[in-house]
């Protein structure tokens, strides 16, 4: 099995905190769904693009923040 890089571990850390984070939300809250879609359409990113990827992963954070805070209930 090949190592992965850091922005490899990076980009499957911010994932599991976006499904871990979907389980904590009510039944029915369309986070999942939005975090797959972002996810798989950003997948065809270029691997040696480290600023987009990068780009991508602040990104991520700062939707990730925002969607965690107990008050928010719906993301649409």
């Amino acid at each position: 099995m090949r190592r992965l890089s850091g922005l490899q571990k990076e980009v499957l850390a911010l994932y599991r905190q976006c499904l871990r984070e979907t389980r904590k939300k009510p039944q029915g809250f369309p986070d999942l769904d939005v975090g797959r879609t972002e996810f798989a359409r950003n997948m065809n990113v270029d691997k040696r693009d480290f600023s987009a990827i990068e780009y991508l992963l602040r990104k991520g954070r700062r939707q990730l923040d925002m969607y965690s805070a107990p008050g928010i209930k719906d993301v649409r």
